[in-house]
C-alpha cells in the first residue's frame, strides 16, 4: 500500500512539474494528463485495496508541519470509498483533457497554470480523504479550494468567469470559517487528532454537540452545494473547462458528503432525531429546487450544474434517513440509508462526469453552451450523442442503469421509516418519499429536454450544421464512464456489499458488511429487486419487438418523405421545440416558485393597428434565493464597507491607536474568560 500511495503522490507532482516545463503542444498536454491519470489510478487501486481488505493505511510525519500535530494520514474504509470515487471521475477526465485543452494552445489561457493546478487539485482532494487530524484536514481542504478556484478562473478574460470565481472563493471561505469553528469547538483542549476528537465528543453537552453538527453541516454543505448555499455552483461549473467541471461536479462536491459523514457518524457518533430531520429536509428542498431550476435553463452546462444540486439532495435524503433510523437504534435500515446515499454518490460521480464531458464535446464542436443554437448533432456527433444518452438515462433513474439502482435503495430506506416509534418524527420519511418521487419524474423531463433539444431535429445555427465529432482521447474519456454507468447498474448487487464495507463499525453500525447476493434486498425483505435481471428482460423484450416487426414485414416497403410541416412544404428550425418552449408548461405549473418577469412588445403598422409588424416576448427568472437572501445581504455588506472606508484615513497615528485599542480589547477578553 505504501508503494501505491507514493506512486499517487509522485505522479501528481510529476504531472504538475511537466506542465510547468513543457507548456503548450500535444507532448506537454499528454505528459500532464497522463501523469494525472496514473496518479488517479494509483489512488483508485489503493482505495479498493483498503476497502476490500479492511486493513487501513497510515502514515505520520510529526516533524512535517509540526504546528498542528504534524502531517497525519490515515486511510480507513470510509476514506477509501471516497478515494475510489475520486479515481472513477479523475481518470477519464485526465485522458479527456489531453485533447480538450488543445483549444488553449493558441490563446491567452496559460496551459502551464491549468496543468499545474489540475494535478495539485487532484492531489489535495485525494489527501483530504486521508487526513487524520484537524490541521492536515484543513490544509488539504483549503488546497483543494484554492486550486479549484484557479481552475475556474482559466478563462479569466471573460467577465462571467471572474464573477463566478469571486462567488466561488467567497462561498468556499465562508464554509472554511464554519468548519474551523466546528473543529475548534469539538477539539477543546485536545491535540486535534481525530482519535482525540472521538473521545472528546462524548464529553460535550447535547447543546454543544448540536452546535458542532450544525456548523459542520453548513460548512460541508457549502462545498456540496446544498440549498441555499448553492449559489456558486451554477456559476463556477459552467465557467470552468469542461473536464474540470466534470471533476468539480462529479467528485469535489462529494467531499462535502464525506466530511458530513466523517463528522456526524464517525467523530460525533450519531445524534438526536433532529439531526436526521434537518438533513432530510435540506435534502428534499435541494433535490426539488435544483431540478426545477435545471428545467428552466437553456445553458447546457448550467442545467447540469443545477442538476448536481438535485443529486446532492438525493444523497442527503439517503444519509438523512440513515441518521434518523440510527437515532432509534434501527441499525440495519440505517445501514441501507447510508449505503443508498454512498451508492448514489458513486453513481453521480460517473454519470454526471459523463454528462459534463459530453457537454464539453458539444461546446468543442459548436462553440456555445446555448441549447437554442444546437439541434441535429446526433448525425454529426453520433458517438458523443450515444454517450450523452447513456448518461441522461442513468441520471433519470431508468432501469437498468446505475441511477435507478441507487435511487431504489434510497426509496427503500425512506419507506423503512414506518418502523420509527415516534409518529411525529416518522412522518418526515413519507414526505421524503414524495419529494424523491416528484424529483425523479422532473429529472426525466429535464434530460429529455437536454438530449432532445441538443441532439435531435435539425440544426438551429450554422455552427450546429458544421459540427464535428470529438477527438479520440475525448471519446475514450466519455466511453469509459459510459461503461462504468452500465456496469454499476447491472452489477449493483455485487457493488452494494462492497460499499457497505465503508460504514462497518462507524457510530455503532453493524460490524459485518452486507453479504454478496444476486439481488438488492432490504434488511427485512420488504423490497427486493435485481437490476441485472431487469436489464436482461429489457433486452429480451426489445429483441422480441424487433423480431415481431421483422416477421410481419413492418419495415417494408420503406417510404421516404418529409414530415408534416403544418402546410409548409419545407421544414425549418422555426418549427422545432426550443429549450424555452419545452419547459414552458412546467414554468406555468410552478409559477409561484419561479416568479418569472414577462415583457411583451408589439409593433403595429403605422397606418393601421390591425396589421402587426413584430411581436417580441421576453421572460426572465431570477432564482428566489438570490433575490430574497443574497441581494439584500450584499447590499448590507457593501453599505457597511462603504462606511468603514472612513477608518482608512492614511494617518499613521490613527493606525497605532487602532492597534492599541485592539490589544486592550484582547487583553480584557483573555482576562475575563
Amino acid at each position: 500500500m505504501n508503494t501505491l500511495f507514493l506512486i499517487m503522490v509522485f505522479a501528481y507532482l510529476l504531472g504538475a512539474l511537466m506542465a510547468l516545463v513543457s507548456g503548450r503542444g500535444v507532448g506537454g498536454r499528454s505528459l500532464t494528463g497522463g501523469a494525472a491519470a496514473v496518479g488517479a489510478a494509483s489512488g483508485l487501486v489503493l482505495g479498493l485495496w483498503v476497502l476490500l481488505s479492511g486493513v487501513p493505511y497510515s502514515l505520520y510525519w510529526p516533524n512535517l508541519l509540526p504546528v498542528g500535530g504534524g502531517l497525519a494520514l490515515y486511510l480507513d474504509s470510509l476514506g477509501a470509498f471516497f478515494l475510489v470515487v475520486i479515481g472513477v471521475g479523475a481518470i477519464p477526465a485526465a485522458i479527456y483533457g489531453i485533447s480538450y485543452t488543445a483549444v488553449y494552445d493558441k490563446g491567452p489561457v496559460s496551459l502551464r497554470l491549468l496543468g499545474v493546478m489540475l494535478n495539485l487539485f487532484l492531489l489535495s482532494m485525494s489527501l483530504v480523504t486521508l487526513a487524520d487530524n484537524i490541521f492536515t484536514f484543513l490544509i488539504m481542504w483549503e488546497g483543494m479550494s484554492l486550486t479549484s478556484y484557479f481552475l475556474v478562473m482559466t478563462e479569466s478574460e471573460h467577465r462571467e468567469t471572474t464573477e463566478a470565481g469571486l462567488w466561488y472563493i467567497a462561498m468556499t471561505h465562508v464554509g472554511l470559517a464554519l468548519l474551523l469553528a466546528a473543529f475548534l469547538l469539538l477539539a477543546g483542549d485536545t491535540s486535534g487528532a481525530f482519535a482525540d476528537l472521538r473521545a472528546n465528543a462524548a464529553l460535550l453537552s447535547p447543546t454543544m454537540r448540536g452546535l458542532v453538527f450544525v456548523l459542520a453541516f453548513l460548512g460541508f454543505g457549502s462545498k456540496a452545494g446544498i440549498i441555499p448555499l448553492h449559489v456558486w455552483l451554477p456559476r463556477a461549473h459552467p465557467a470552468a473547462p469542461s473536464h474540470v467541471s466534470a471533476l468539480m461536479s462529479g467528485v469535489m462536491i462529494k467531499l462535502g458528503i464525506y466530511g458530513l459523514l466523517r463528522m456526524a457518524l464517525d467523530l460525533l457518533g450519531g445524534g438526536p432525531a433532529w439531526w436526521g430531520v434537518l438533513v432530510l429536509a435540506v435534502g428534499a428542498v435541494s433535490a426539488l429546487v435544483g431540478i426545477l431550476y435545471a428545467l428552466m435553463e437553456s445553458d447546457l452546462k448550467r442545467l447540469l450544474a443545477y442538476s448536481s444540486v438535485e443529486n446532492i439532495g438525493i444523497i442527503l435524503l439517503g444519509i438523512g434517513a440513515g441518521l434518523l433510523l440510527h437515532t432509534y437504534g434501527l441499525m440495519a435500515p440505517a445501514m441501507l440509508g447510508f449505503v443508498g446515499g454512498l451508492f448514489h454518490t458513486l453513481n453521480h460521480a460517473s454519470f454526471k462526469s459523463l454528462l459534463f464531458l459530453g457537454s464539453g464535446s458539444v461546446l468543442h464542436a459548436v462553440h456555445t453552451r446555448n441549447m437554442e443554437a444546437m439541434g441535429g448533432l446526433i448525425k454529426r456527433m453520433p458517438q458523443t450523442a450515444f454517450f450523452f444518452l447513456i448518461g441522461a438515462v442513468a441520471i433519470s433513474a431508468l432501469p437498468p442503469l446505475n441511477g435507478f439502482a441507487s435511487e431504489w435503495l434510497v426509496f427503500q430506506a425512506l419507506l423503512g421509516g414506518a418502523n420509527i416509534p415516534n409518529p411525529e418524527v416518522a412522518v418526515a420519511m413519507p414526505v421524503g418519499v414524495a419529494m424523491l418521487a416528484l424529483t425523479s419524474g422532473l429529472a426525466a423531463a429535464g434530460f429529455v429536454k437536454a438530449f432532445g433539444i441538443t441532439f435531435l431535429a435539425i440544426p438551429r445555427s450554422t455552427e450546429a450544421e458544421q459540427a464535428h465529432e470529438s477527438p479520440l482521447a475525448m471519446q475514450i474519456g466519455m466511453g469509459s464512464l459510459a461503461v462504468v454507468c452500465v456496469a454499476l447498474g447491472l452489477g449493483a448487487a455485487a457493488v452494494v456489499p462492497v460499499i457497505g464495507r465503508a460504514l462497518v463499525g462507524l457510530g455503532g453500525l453493524p460490524q459485518t458488511a452486507p453479504a454478496f447476493q444476486l439481488t438488492l434486498e432490504t434488511p427485512d425483505s420488504f423490497g427486493q429487486i435485481s437490476p441485472a435481471a431487469l436489464g436482461v428482460i429489457l433486452l429480451v423484450v426489445l429483441g422480441l419487438i424487433m423480431l415481431g416487426l421483422r416477421l410481419i414485414r413492418a419495415n417494408r416497403p420503406v417510404r421516404v418523405s418529409d414530415s408534416w410541416g403544418c402546410g409548409r412544404i419545407e421544414q425549418t428550425p422555426r418549427m422545432e421545440y426550443t429549450a424555452t418552449a419545452f419547459a414552458e408548461p412546467l414554468r406555468r405549473v410552478f409559477a409561484e416558485l419561479y416568479r418569472p418577469t414577462r415583457e411583451l412588445t408589439i409593433d403595429f403598422h403605422p397606418e393601421s393597428k390591425y396589421f402587426v409588424q413584430s411581436i417580441q416576448y421576453k421572460s426572465e427568472i431570477t432564482p428566489w434565493f438570490e433575490r430574497s437572501l443574497y441581494e439584500p445581504l450584499l447590499r448590507l455588506i457593501k453599505g457597511v464597507a462603504y462606511r468603514l472606508r472612513g477608518l482608512q484615513s492614511g494617518s499613521l497615528h490613527l493606525y497605532l491607536l487602532y492597534l492599541a485599542l485592539t490589544l486592550l480589547i484582547l487583553l480584557f477578553a483573555t482576562r475575563w474568560f
